[in-house]
């Protein structure tokens, strides 16, 4: 039995921290979409600080349901059951919330980086990391703007030239990817102003190309999480199991009148 405790609660320490790697991941990732939404929207950073804290204190359970386990203390295994059933409904939770909400997540998406793409200067240090975040995002998935490049046409540095200019990460030809961040200049600059159309850009939204991906490592996700979940309940299962195991041990030493 006590083989079984160590294996299952090895798999809870690993468990933690593969969730506090995940939310340390999101705060630290500085090239990525996750970076970009990261960094522009104070949720998506709440919820890396919930994952570390989760990860931790499943880590923390973990040792603790280890230790009550091995000594046969029952109040441990109790406050590790209860731990455990509250992080597992949280999950419930947020995948439910995360189903029912996903048109307005959706157009959360939409709103930061559509201000992103409106809001973008070369020459603004400040976000330099956003900036950067989001010219890897387009020239990874060859895309431009997030549901086409007409939207760059909003820009207000790029209406103030006429859109003479256009992204560099969202250009066709390798030569203006060297680079990759900023603006380029058109080749054959046309009399009075020119639009997305007269650019060497890629006609693909990125909207397209990241719900591509999520549709492509979606088995991966779920089953994760589904992993996750069955970790859980054999750790509140075997919790239960051994606090009767505990009780019943103690009752036969009563020692008979």
């Amino acid at each position: 039995l006590h083989k079984t405790v160590y294996v299952l609660f090895l798999l809870f320490q690993i468990l933690g921290a593969v969730i506090l790697g995940f939310g340390i991941w999101i705060l630290a990732d500085k090239s990525s979409f996750i970076a970009v939404l990261q960094m522009s929207s104070p949720s998506l950073q709440t919820g890396a600080y919930i994952l570390i804290g989760v990860g931790a204190l499943t880590m923390l359970m973990g040792f603790l349901g280890c230790l009550g386990a091995v000594n046969e203390i029952r109040c441990l295994l109790g406050l590790y059951f209860i731990c455990l059933m509250i992080i597992l409904l949280a999950q419930i939770a947020a995948a439910l919330l995360i189903y029912f909400q996903k048109e307005t997540l959706k157009l959360e998406l939409s709103d930061i980086v559509l201000d992103l793409i409106e809001d973008y200067d070369p020459s603004d240090e400040e976000k330099r990391n956003l900036r950067d975040a989001w010219d890897y995002v387009q020239i990874q998935i060859a895309c431009c703007g997030w549901t086409g490049a007409k939207e760059w046409e909003n820009n207000e540095i790029l209406r103030n030239k006429s859109n003479t200019e256009y992204p560099c990460s969202c250009s066709n030809r390798s030569k203006d990817l060297v680079e990759g961040r900023g603006f380029c200049n058109l080749e054959d600059p046309l009399n009075g102003t020119a639009t997305y159309a007269d650019w060497p850009v890629h006609e693909q939204g990125c909207m397209d190309g990241v719900e591509q991906w999520l549709k492509d490592n979606l088995g991966i996700i779920l089953g994760v999480c589904t992993g996750v979940a069955v970790i859980e309940l054999l750790g509140m299962i075997l919790s239960v199991s051994l606090c009767k195991n505990i009780h019943s041990e103690d009752y036969t030493k009563v020692p008979k009148s």
